[in-house]
C-alpha cells in the first residue's frame, strides 16, 4: 500500500507537470496571437484551458484522491474533485429552523443553490461589481454530502469579497473526536477575491489565509445577536496547521473548535 501511495503521488505530480507545461504553451500562444491577431490561436488556447481545468485535471484528482485520502472524518471538507478543502471550524447544536433564524438575526443571508442561472448571475455581478447578497457558494463535501445550507455576507456590495460559512447536518449517532455531539458542523472562510485554482486552474474565489478570524467572526455574530445562544470551545480539536485548501490557498488555524448552542 505504501508503494501504491508513493506511485500515485509521483504520477499525480508528473501529470500536473505535463498539464502546467501545456497551459504555459497555451499562454504563450495567446501572447503570440495577440501580436499577430490570429483568432484561431485564441480559440484553441481557450478550448485547451477549458478541457484542462474542467475535465482533465478534475478527473485526475478524483481518481488519485481516492487512493491517498482516508474516507472518514479528519476535520477537513472536500472539493467536488476530491481534494482536501477548508477546515471544519464550527459546531452547532440546534434545529435547522433555529440555525436559519439565528443567522438571519445576525445579518447573514442564505446562499442560493448553484444553478446555471445563479452561476451566470454571480459571474455578471462580479464583472460589473454589482451586489448579489444571496450569491451561491461552491459545493464542498463532508460525510459524502455537499453542504446542507450556506450563509454569506457581502462586503461593500462586492460579490468578489464576502464572509461565508457552510453547514453540514451530522449523521445520526455520530460523535466528534473526543465524544462530543453536535447537530451541525461548519466551515467558515472569507473570500478575498476571484482567481484561479492552483490545483485545477478553474476560476474560483480565493480565501484569506487565517481561517480563525472568520471562525471567530461567525461565532461572535451569532452569540452577540441571539441572547439565548451560548458557546464553549474545544481546545486543540485539530492540528494547528493545514497548509493549503482545495483551491491551493494557504490556510492556517489554531485548531480550536467553538460549539454554539442555540436555544
Amino acid at each position: 500500500m505504501h508503494v501504491i501511495h508513493r506511485f500515485a503521488l509521483l504520477l499525480k505530480r508528473l501529470l500536473i507537470g505535463i498539464v502546467l507545461v501545456l497551459v504555459w504553451l497555451a499562454a504563450y500562444n495567446i501572447v503570440i496571437s495577440s501580436i499577430f491577431v490570429d483568432r484561431h490561436y485564441i480559440v484553441g488556447s481557450l478550448v485547451l484551458w477549458i478541457l484542462t481545468a474542467y475535465i482533465f485535471l478534475p478527473r485526475i484528482h478524483r481518481r488519485l484522491s481516492k487512493l491517498y485520502l482516508p474516507d472518514y472524518f479528519i476535520g477537513r471538507v472536500r472539493t467536488a474533485d476530491g481534494l482536501l478543502g477548508d477546515p471544519v471550524n464550527l459546531g452547532i447544536n440546534g434545529s435547522q429552523r433555529q440555525l436559519i433564524r439565528s443567522m438571519n438575526n445576525a445579518g447573514w443571508q442564505q446562499a442560493d443553490d448553484v444553478t446555471l442561472t445563479s452561476s451566470w448571475k454571480i459571474v455578471k455581478a462580479t464583472l460589473l461589481r454589482k451586489s448579489y447578497p444571496t450569491a451561491p457558494v461552491s459545493p464542498l463535501f463532508l460525510f459524502g454530502n455537499k453542504q446542507t445550507i450556506a450563509f454569506q455576507q457581502e462586503v461593500d456590495g462586492n460579490p468578489a469579497q464576502r464572509h461565508h460559512v457552510r453547514f453540514w447536518k451530522t449523521p445520526s449517532g455520530w460523535f466528534l473526536p473526543g465524544g462530543h455531539t453536535v447537530k451541525w458542523v461548519g466551515a467558515a472562510t472569507f473570500d478575498t477575491n476571484v482567481g484561479f485554482s492552483l490545483f485545477t486552474l478553474q476560476i474560483t474565489h480565493k480565501i484569506a489565509e487565517d481561517t480563525d478570524i472568520e471562525r471567530d467572526y461567525v461565532t461572535h455574530s451569532i452569540t452577540s445577536h441571539n441572547a439565548s445562544a451560548s458557546c464553549e470551545i474545544i481546545q486543540h480539536f485539530s492540528t494547528g496547521y493545514h497548509h493549503r485548501n482545495g483551491g491551493g490557498d494557504r490556510i492556517k488555524t489554531d485548531g480550536n473548535l467553538p460549539i454554539i448552542s442555540l436555544k
